[in-house]
């Protein structure tokens, strides 16, 4: 049984060159890739995912989403300002009340599709 950190050594020692300038023109650009990083990490982290669990349902204020994750409020709120950053979330006012709710449906593709990406085998 291999080990999941074993990974296969390739026994060439030929550059293929085609392939790699087809490959080199079709790369995404390194600030893409840096604002996708900064996403992810936004991301990595299980309250946050909890948090955007709880969007996916509903809008809802700090105060629900406090409650619904067994979380101060303050802790919520912390959370809340690293998902905005990253324009993972948005809010609206409503007289003295904040609701928050996901940026886009972007935000609930990438939810579900690491949701189906780990619960396969």
């Amino acid at each position: 049984m291999k080990k999941q950190n074993d990974v296969p050594a390739c026994g060439c020692n030929v550059i293929h060159e085609d392939t790699v300038a087809r490959v080199r023109a079709g790369l995404t650009q390194d600030e893409t890739l840096s604002a996708t990083a900064e996403l992810f990490k936004a991301l990595a982290d299980p309250t946050r995912l909890k948090i955007v669990n709880v969007l996916l349902l509903a809008e809802v204020c700090v105060c629900d989403i406090a409650a619904t994750v067994d979380m101060s409020q303050p802790a919520v709120s912390h959370h809340l300002k690293a998902l905005r950053a990253a324009r993972l979330v948005k809010y609206r006012r409503e007289g003295k009340t904040i609701y928050y709710s996901l940026d886009d449906e972007h935000v609930s593709n990438v939810f579900y599709q690491g949701l189906l990406h780990t619960s396969h085998e």
